[in-house]
């Protein structure tokens, strides 16, 4: 996730779930696909950048199921103070993160724009926009794959 405006430019990744394996559950709210990163603490993030931070935890019920379950995403609400520019790039939008050996996949993600008048339009897995106050960009991240079957 991208935001910022021409006076300044923000940058997150963003967590998911985990797969499960042979002999462990997924972990829930991990970063997977990259190395060496770590998202900024709501606190900062509100004070140093003009968003509300209206809601980040883990997507309960996200991760697939098996003999053992695989982790849950995140989800991930922001609300811009000021009119931004915002850009995500994600994955596993349309196709479901797949389970192994008999286990369930996950959830899909989903990046919903919620409008002013309270229309949500789920804007897919890339996409770059404005975003305007009093509107908001809800990030559903998705679960991990589920391992074996039950």
């Amino acid at each position: 996730l991208t935001f910022g405006d021409s006076k300044f430019g923000y940058y997150e990744t963003i967590a998911g779930g985990a797969g499960a394996g042979p002999t462990w559950n997924g972990r829930s709210g991990v970063h997977t696909h990259c190395t060496n990163t770590r998202i900024t603490d709501p606190e900062i993030l509100e004070r140093r950048y003009p968003v509300l931070l209206r809601q980040f935890g883990l997507r309960k019920g996200s991760g697939g199921d098996g003999k053992h379950k695989g982790g849950d995403g995140v989800i991930r609400e922001i609300e811009p103070l000021r009119p931004l520019v915002m850009s995500i790039l994600s994955e596993r939008r349309c196709l479901q993160p797949y389970g192994l050996e008999g286990g369930e996949p996950a959830k899909t993600g989903r990046n919903l724009l919620i409008k002013k008048n309270g229309i949500s339009l789920n804007i897919g897995a890339k996409r770059s926009g404005a975003i305007n106050v009093g509107e908001r960009l809800v990030i559903e991240s998705p679960g991990g794959g589920g391992y074996g079957a039950k």
